[in-house]
């Protein structure tokens, strides 16, 4: 377009012309589009028209100003929208801007025509208004003519590559509809358990690779359901045998359970019976060892009575040296009595006093005398006594001391026994715990033994299930095993 910084610093030099040649101008252009149905149909009322007039006002301020930045770039863009989505073809606008540039090329034309030197104004500004008019009119059809010429043409190639787009969807529609119906019917066969079924050679070209894909799988289908058909057999001839090893073993192991608890409850009662044995052995064991206690208590106590006859023995001794004593003065005492008595003879009357006193002490002499020697028989017939007393103690310590002895061996014979018998508990307790633990393995084995016989009960179920399943496919090999499941599980 060649609209540079000159062209559109020009253009806002006729800012003023152009803003004031407008109003008159949109107004002519706006009474030939309520002149024709075609472009007053875009309008819905006389206020629409008038909002309509007020915007391209807003618009041409931009365009005097030469203003061509983004906004302006913006605004067209909107404007071109609205067009498109009323549908305002191109000649209506191309038309009506050539009315708007007419009038509006006329009043600019006419006011900045060169004026004379009286102020009037030359001549000649009309004529070439209307020659500037006619020529723009005329380019602006050329215009309209060349786009529409584009656009049908345009439209023309537009729908024959619809056509031709059409046809090449029909035919691949009809291409399509053939490939649904081979694969509605390879479904239909499988459906109803035909595995011999294969698509068609003739499948269109494009959707060959469903065929070849569909065509194997029903081969691998059929190998497989064959396959299954023979294994379900084998399975059901195992599992039959399995359910009969699995009932014999459940009854085996019922039997080695029942076997097993009454091994149990006698080993409980033979324990029972060796702790009540090493019980009573470990109160014989109390007693033996409460014996020798008694007996040892009984050798200290004859200790002790040797010890006191001992000291009974010199005590005896010293009474005896006492009454020895006591004897020798007696006999002095007699003496110097007897002296006293000779004496008091000699003295006549003056001594007669004296001499019932010397009487008197010899007679308590005499008596100390036969005392000391009653005391001296008594003491020699208690030494007697004690010697006596003191062999038989001896020898009753000798028997305690035997008895002691005794006891201590009868207690650590006891404490063996007790020892072996508690020994002989724990182990009887051990192989009870064995006994009652084998028991609950066996109790375990035969609920196992009862779960698998289940298991292979429920397995045949399942594996005549699948056979009767199975049997609705039909394969190249045509095999039933419903029957060998029958048997099998008959057998």
């Amino acid at each position: 377009m060649q609209l540079d910084r000159e062209a559109r610093g020009r253009i806002a030099g006729m800012e003023k012309s152009i803003l004031g040649a407008l109003p008159g101008a949109l107004d002519a252009f706006y009474t030939q589009v309520s002149a024709f149905p075609e472009t007053k149909a875009f309008f819905s009322n006389a206020a629409h028209m008038e909002g309509a007039k007020n915007r391209q006002i807003s618009h041409w301020n931009r365009i005097a100003k030469g203003q061509f930045d983004q906004d302006y770039v913006r605004a067209v863009t909107t404007v071109g929208e609205i067009h498109a989505k009323i549908g305002l073809e191109p000649r209506w606008y191309i038309g009506g801007y050539a009315l708007l540039l007419e009038n509006l090329l006329a009043k600019v034309l006419d006011e900045r025509w060169p004026k004379s030197r009286f102020g009037g104004q030359l001549p000649g500004a009309a004529e070439r208004g209307a020659e500037i008019g006619a020529i723009v009119k005329a380019a602006l059809l050329d215009m309209d003519y060349a786009i529409s010429v584009y656009l049908e043409a345009s439209e023309a190639a537009r729908l024959k590559i619809e056509a031709e787009a059409r046809a090449v969807e029909e035919a691949k529609a009809k291409e399509r509809d053939k490939a649904i119906g081979y694969v509605g019917n390879g479904m239909a066969a499988l459906a109803r358990g035909d595995l011999t079924h294969r698509m068609a050679d003739d499948m269109p070209a494009e959707y060959a690779s469903i065929r070849d894909h569909f065509n194997d799988a029903m081969a691998k289908l059929g190998e497989m359901v064959a396959s299954i058909k023979t294994s379900s057999s084998a399975i059901a001839a195992s599992s039959q045998e399995i359910n009969s090893g699995a009932n014999d073993l459940s009854s085996r192991t019922e039997q080695q359970a029942s076997a097993l608890q009454q091994t149990a409850a006698t080993t409980e009662e033979l324990t029972a019976s060796v702790k009540s044995s090493a019980q009573s052995s470990r109160q014989s064991v109390t007693l033996a060892d409460n014996a020798s206690a008694v007996a040892r208590t009984g050798g200290e106590i004859v200790k002790d009575a040797i010890e006191a006859m001992a000291r009974i023995e010199g005590a005896s001794k010293k009474i005896s040296e006492i009454t020895s004593v006591i004897d020798g003065i007696a006999f002095q005492t007699n003496l110097l009595a007897l002296n006293a008595a000779v004496e008091a003879a000699r003295a006549g009357d003056a001594g007669r006093g004296f001499a019932v006193v010397a009487a008197e002490v010899r007679a308590l002499a005499q008596r100390s005398a036969e005392a000391a020697k009653d005391i001296t028989g008594l003491i020699g017939s208690s030494d007697t006594e004690v010697v006596e007393g003191v062999r038989l103690v001896r020898q009753a310590g000798e028997t305690l001391e035997k008895i002691v002895e005794a006891s201590m061996q009868v207690s650590a014979t006891v404490n063996e026994i007790a020892a072996a018998a508690g020994e002989q508990a724990n182990g009887i307790d051990e192989m009870a715990r064995t006994v009652s633990h084998m028991d609950e393995m066996t109790q375990s084995n035969a609920a196992l033994a009862e779960e698998s016989a289940a298991s292979a009960r429920a397995l045949l179920d399942q594996i005549e299930r699948l056979n009767r399943l199975v049997s609705t496919f039909r394969t190249t090999e045509g095999q039933d095993t419903t029957a060998p499941a029958r048997r099998a599980r008959a057998a």
